[in-house]
């Protein structure tokens, strides 16, 4: 039986949404070759998300598509089904790609998709015809299919299991959590046929053909690339996968900011905190020059920049980490902070000359998804094009930051030096859409909608006012720590099976009401809050001996987090750590 790709068939093959190296164009059918190509791209040795084999559709000496294609006669599609049904089962272990009979330019193909396999390393006959079967390792190398030998090989091996977070399955989750609306919307979007079949096609089988759901058919389960982009409330699976875009209206390091927090579905979160900067954050500067006819023009940060390094972020961070995608904006510069780091196997100075290109990527999933959807080239063709977006526009080159640990990436892009004449601000009006949060944190704000949401719900627990406020349950539970302080609320029964009850306050106690809080969309407004910074300094004055795991605890935040700002203070001078690591102590350094 065959399926219907969920890609556009002419984008494929003149490799508009996937790069050359992730195809191969066979003009006939020829097994040995062709099996031991999936083999290479069921090993996916650098996670790039498998790749295609065109049966039908010839190639010149540059591997650039030829067309017409030289098509398939009607009499050899069964035929090369069953013979390639026959030949998949010799791959060890068992591997079998999803099949498309496709007609294009009047000629038949065949369309062989191989996703990267769930249990490599594979191998397959050298030979699938011959008698004698000696088997052998693939991978893919450029846009060739080679043997894995010496350290390929060994490095292959040592893969055994080892499956992208993001093409993992999630046992919590069930194909009745993907949404169906959102796999059409997808599917229409990237000119796939396959969107037609969508009302006639339960979830789970339109899932399947869509490679975000796997499993036996007694017990499917959702992959995590499903949930992410086709889940309302990814976060219920995969907490703080959010954007924030934080708003500096006297510099990073002053006390008041605006903050706006982007949840849902990856694609459209993606792409809803780009354009909002572009709205809101990005200026156009025109100079006229009396000794010239033409004016200066030049944006204050440039679109695309911006754009490439929102997109690496969403790409390379781990979602197995609870930080959100942070784009902090001042008057100075833009910088977007994920975490962890680049791989390893990237050095830093390669990093700044734009070119890094990564051994094995962290997400092969969602990259193949972004690209899809025009997000992304891929290939690390991102840190270039910042640096070639900034030049065009006549900024000062951009800063890319790392540390040793690679636990956090963070990109820099300074402020044209001519755009002085320019401040950015959150609307005023609840005009963006549901899918998009806009709030301003501040500790009596965020006690104010716990105090709501305790009104409204009860029974509710600290782990659903973190989910539901985009916090971590540190922070909840700090928040209630003092709200009970206060005599606000009180809880009565036991932790499992009691309720909140909220007290009766004073006028000027009163701090939020049930409306506001059903509100998904609120007014933002300026106010002070002390700085993550400013709360370690006043943490290492009380408990200088205390560890990155100790204060990631008391701020509700993960110890890279803490780390991270650790390294700011030292590098600006205001802490020093003494002694060993285990054993020593910090000092604050007050300046006069």
């Amino acid at each position: 039986m065959t399926t219907k790709l969920p890609i556009n068939l002419e984008n494929l093959l003149r490799q508009r949404q996937v790069e050359g190296e992730r195809i191969e164009y066979k003009a006939g059918w020829n097994p040995d070759a062709i099996l031991r190509t999936l083999c290479a791209f069921a090993n996916d040795f650098e996670n790039l998300g498998g790749g295609y084999v065109v049966i039908g559709q010839d190639c010149d000496s540059a591997g650039m598509p030829v067309f017409p294609p030289v098509g398939l006669e009607e009499n050899q599609l069964d035929k090369i089904q069953q013979e390639l049904l026959g030949f998949c089962n010799l791959i060890q272990p068992p591997y079998f790609p999803l099949l498309s009979v496709e007609r294009f330019a009047e000629r038949n193909l065949i369309v062989l998709w191989a996703p990267g396999g769930l249990s490599r390393p594979y191998k397959v006959p050298k030979s699938v015809t011959a008698k004698t079967k000696e088997y052998r390792y693939y991978i893919r190398r450029y846009s060739s299919t080679i043997e894995a030998k010496g350290e390929d090989e060994r490095e292959l091996i040592s893969l055994t299991a080892q499956v992208p977070f993001d093409d993992r399955v999630n046992q919590k989750a069930t194909p009745g959590d993907l949404s169906q609306r959102l796999m059409e919307e997808f599917l229409r979007e990237v000119g796939s046929e396959l969107a037609d079949d969508v009302t006639r096609l339960p979830v789970e089988a339109l899932g399947r053909q869509m490679n975000v759901v796997t499993g036996p058919s007694e017990a499917p389960m959702p992959q995590n690339v499903g949930l992410l982009f086709f889940n309302e409330h990814p976060e219920r699976f995969f907490p703080v996968t959010q954007i924030d875009v934080v708003w500096f209206p006297e510099g990073a390091g002053g006390d008041r900011f605006e903050e706006k927090i982007f949840l849902g579905p990856l694609g459209r979160i993606t792409r809803d905190a780009i354009n909002f900067i572009q709205r809101n954050y990005l200026k156009e500067t025109i100079l006229k020059h009396p000794q010239r006819a033409e004016a200066e023009r030049f944006w204050n940060f440039p679109h695309a920049a911006i754009e490439e390094a929102v997109v690496n972020a969403i790409y390379h961070r781990s979602y197995e980490i609870r930080e959100p995608v942070e784009i902090r904006i001042s008057r100075e510069d833009l910088v977007v902070l994920s975490f962890p780091g680049p791989d390893r196997s990237i050095r830093l100075e390669d990093l700044k000359k734009g070119k890094a290109v990564s051994r094995r990527y962290r997400n092969r999933r969602i990259g193949e998804f972004l690209k899809e959807l025009d997000l992304t080239e891929g290939r690390s063709t991102g840190i270039s094009k910042i640096i070639k977006s900034m030049a065009a526009n006549g900024s000062p080159a951009p800063e890319f930051e790392t540390d040793e640990e690679r636990s956090y990436f963070l990109i820099r892009l300074p402020v044209h030096q001519k755009a002085t004449d320019w401040a950015g601000g959150l609307p005023g009006t609840g005009s963006e859409k549901s899918s998009v949060k806009g709030s301003v944190k501040t500790p009596s704000d965020t006690a104010g909608k716990i105090v709501g949401m305790i009104r409204l719900t009860p029974t509710i627990t600290a782990g659903e006012l973190a989910m539901a406020l985009g916090i971590s349950s540190r922070a909840v539970e700090k928040q209630i720590a003092k709200l009970k302080d206060a005599g606000q609320i009180r809880r009565e029964g036991s932790d499992k099976a009691g309720r909140w009850v909220v007290l009766e306050a004073s006028s000027a106690q009163v701090i939020a009401d049930a409306g506001s809080v059903k509100s998904s969309v609120k007014t933002t407004q300026e106010t002070t809050q002390e700085t993550t910074q400013e709360k370690i300094i006043a943490l290492l004055r009380t408990n200088p001996a205390t560890t990155r795991v100790a204060l990631a605890k008391e701020l509700g935040i993960t110890a890279d987090r803490v780390k991270y700002h650790l390294d700011k203070l030292r590098a600006a001078g205001k802490i020093q750590h003494h002694g060993p690591t285990k054993a020593g102590h910090w000092e604050v350094i007050d300046k006069s």
